[in-house]
This record gives structure tokens, sequence and C-alpha cells, in this order.
């Protein structure tokens, strides 16, 4: 174990002014080294809710001030376990937990999901390596302790040898949930995704190597989990949002399909560059922030390949795309609407998106999620009887029961109006009806 450099708690406590907990208090050497890295200060480039600022104004916020909020949430049921003397929370585990609080996000990228999703790069792999490789958040971890890398990047990936520390940071009601609600429901200026904060804390307790909620408490988590379903449906799920996204994930396919075939940019960076040709290295993902990304957008306007011109042209003058409403899949109107999307000059790959709102990062609670491999990923919510018997909530919530999985989204068909309208006089009379172009 490496000398520990200095003391392990500041001579005077830090304190973050913060419009959804009022404070945020840093009482540890280690974690204010790790906001001031270079790593965890980049997050102030990243917003929380990607492109969800076209349809909220408000919705400008950081994943920076996202982080901090996860790690004062964990302060804070840490420090009511600590209180309470409960002995069922493992001693010498709040440091550990405290920093993969706060880099949980480090390894999110500009517009996170999207470049995900075209890229296939996936951001807890990258908060991983800036944990483990030469980072400035690594030194600093090392610094304190030789084994924190390792630990805390055991903590994220869900593989830490104390479940119920992991079960803090990734769980169905985990303290990046209970911030996001809160602070995307603040600046996206909705009430739905409110709930009684303080009331969850009090009723969280250590049991068994996992986190549970006392019996008395089910009110208040029905009231969160309420609020959880209606920011899934209300914002998260937001057409226009969802049209948003359409057009960013289009950007970054076309610009990897024109680099694939040899196109010459008229401008380019290293960084984008790297990303679309599937070779970033850390330094390169560390210099991609959404003030970067949206600069290529501005000079990517006046590219020769009309579809990128347009495609940045819409997104950065708030251009999206319409959407028509349909309740089933249609495959065959489907086909017949690329067809003649083709017949009027319009790119049925690009101009055409037909969408289902299930592949979002967030979701509705659901007492069995489990990821593709059918490992649990988030544990259920547990309720402790006076007993001590535990039961999952839905099974004594008729609330909850009433929303758990509930798929009530519907297919939409996104599509340029201006174009289309133009065309209106060529297309059969059932795709202008469907258009409302009649």
């Amino acid at each position: 174990m490496a000398a520990r450099r200095r003391k392990e708690r500041l001579a005077e406590e830090k304190v973050f002014k913060d419009p959804v907990h009022k404070y945020i208090y840093v009482q540890d050497h280690l974690i204010w080294d790790l906001i001031n890295t270079k790593e965890f200060q980049r997050l102030r480039r990243i917003r929380q809710l990607g492109t969800s600022y076209l349809t909220f104004h408000g919705a400008e916020h950081s994943r920076f001030s996202h982080s901090l909020g996860v790690y004062e949430i964990t302060r804070k049921i840490i420090s009511q376990f600590e209180r309470g003397g409960y002995t069922d929370w493992p001693a010498g585990e709040k440091l550990i937990a405290l920093c993969a609080a706060l880099l949980h996000d480090i390894g999110h990228g500009p517009f996170s999901h999207s470049i995900e999703d075209v890229f296939d790069t996936h951001h807890e792999e990258w908060t991983c390596r800036l944990l483990l490789e030469e980072t400035e958040i690594n030194a600093v971890l090392k610094a304190y302790d030789s084994s924190y890398p390792e630990r805390v990047a055991a903590v994220i990936c869900k593989t830490y040898y104390e479940p119920i520390v992991v079960s803090l940071v990734s769980s169905q009601m985990d303290a990046d949930r209970m911030d996001y609600l809160l602070r995307d429901a603040y600046f996206t200026g909705v009430n739905y995704g409110t709930f009684d904060l303080e009331r969850i804390l009090r009723v969280l307790r250590p049991y068994r190597g996992r986190i549970v909620v006392k019996e008395s408490g089910m009110h208040a988590v029905e009231d969160y989990l309420m609020s959880r379903y209606q920011m899934y449906w209300q914002v998260y799920f937001h057409p226009v949002t969802r049209s948003s996204e359409i057009i960013l994930r289009q950007i970054f396919r076309r610009a990897k399909e024109l680099y694939a075939a040899g196109y010459t940019f008229n401008w380019m960076i290293g960084p984008l560059e790297q990303l679309i040709a599937g070779r970033i290295d850390i330094e390169g993902y560390l210099a991609l922030d959404e003030a970067l990304v949206q600069t290529a957008f501005s000079l990517w306007v006046k590219e020769q390949d009309e579809v990128l011109a347009d495609l940045c042209r819409r997104f950065l003058n708030r251009k999206l795309y319409k959407y028509v409403t349909m309740d089933h899949a249609d495959e065959q109107l489907w086909q017949e609407i690329r067809e003649q999307f083709k017949a009027i000059g319009l790119h049925p790959d690009y101009h055409l998106e037909i969408d289902f709102p299930y592949d979002m990062p967030y979701d509705v609670y659901r007492p069995d999620a489990a990821d593709a491999a059918g490992k649990e990923e988030k544990p259920p919510i547990l309720l402790l009887g006076r007993d001590e018997q535990l039961s999952e909530i839905s099974e004594r919530s008729s609330i909850i029961r009433s929303i758990t999985g509930i798929r009530q989204g519907k297919y939409h068909l996104y599509y340029p109006e201006e174009p289309l309208r133009e065309s209106a006089t060529k297309l059969p009379a059932n795709l202008r009806e469907l258009f409302a172009l009649m």
C-alpha cells in the first residue's frame, strides 16, 4: 500500500452551492483532488441530458453537476448508516463508495448515448480505462492507496467483492437515479420528477449485503417510482427529443460512411477523425466534448455532401424532423414509404426513421431487470418487514404493479417536412393523408 501523502480529512470542509441539494460537502482530500483532475473537470463540457435542451431549453446542466449530486446523496446515505450504527454496512468502505459515486460518469462522451450507438463505444468501459490507465485520476487514486484504481473500477463495473457498495451506485434505487431524476426535473422545469428524497434516505437500511427499504417507507418509494415513470415518458422519451437524437445519430453515421468511402472532408480534427476511424485513444477521447463536436457541425454545413450538410444545418438550427404516430408496426407500409421517398429524391436511410422508444438508458421500474446475458443488472427494491423478512416492492404495492414494465410507447415515423410538402402531389393519396399533406 502506498504511503498516504497527507491527512485524509481537509482542514476546512469545502462546500458547493447546488440548486438540487442546496449544499454539497467535501470533507476528504482524496475527493477534492479527484474533483480537480482534468478528466473530472471535462464533465463540465458534457450535458447530462444530451439533446434534451432542444426540447426543454433549461436542460443545459452537465454531468459534472450530476456527478457531484450522486456523490452527495451517497455521502448522506452512508452518514445515515453510520449514525444508526448499522453493523451490516461494511467498515472501511465509505471512501471507496464516495469515489465510485463521484467518478461513475467520467467515461461519457459528447451526446454520449448517440455516439455509443453509432461508434460502438461504451461509457462504462471508458470509465474503467480512465481509472486504470495513465490519467490524473489514476495518479490521484494511486497516491492515496495503490489498490484504489482497481477497487473503484470494480464498484463501477459491478464486480466488487462487497455488493452493498455496488448497490449504492447501481441498483433500482441508487444514488445515480435519485440525483438525475431530481436534477433533470429541476432543469427541465417539470414537477412530476420530484419526490421526497429526505424521507427515502431515512428509511434505507444496509441488510445482509444489500440496501433495502424499511417497510414503513413504502409510500415514499412509490412516489419515487411514479416520478421515475413520469420522467421516463414525459422527458426522456419526448418525441421532439427523439427527433433531435435521430438527426444527431444520422450525422455521425453519415460522417462514418463518408470516411469509409474515402471522402475528403473540408474540415476534420484529430480526435473526431480517430473516433470515426475507430482508433481513438485516451488523449483523443478526453479532447472530445460537445463544444468540439458542435464546432465540427458548424463547419460541416458547408460540406459538398448535401446529406451531411443538411443534417448538420438541421441540428444546429433546430429544424428537426416532424413525426406521425402509429399504433403498430406495418412493414409493408414502411417499405412503400421508402420507395416513394426514393422516387421524389429523398434518401430513405437518412430522411426516414421509424422509432420506438425502447432503447434509452433510462427505464421504468422492473423487478427482474437483467442484461443481455440474462444476469441481474439492477437489483430490485426490497422492503424489510418488522419480522426481518424481505419482499419485492411490487408484491406489496398495487401502484407499482400497475406501472411495472409497462410498454406504452407508440411507433413514430420521422421525416423532413419541407421537401415532402414540396413533392406532395407526387405521393399517392394514402401517404398524403398519413403525412397530413392533403
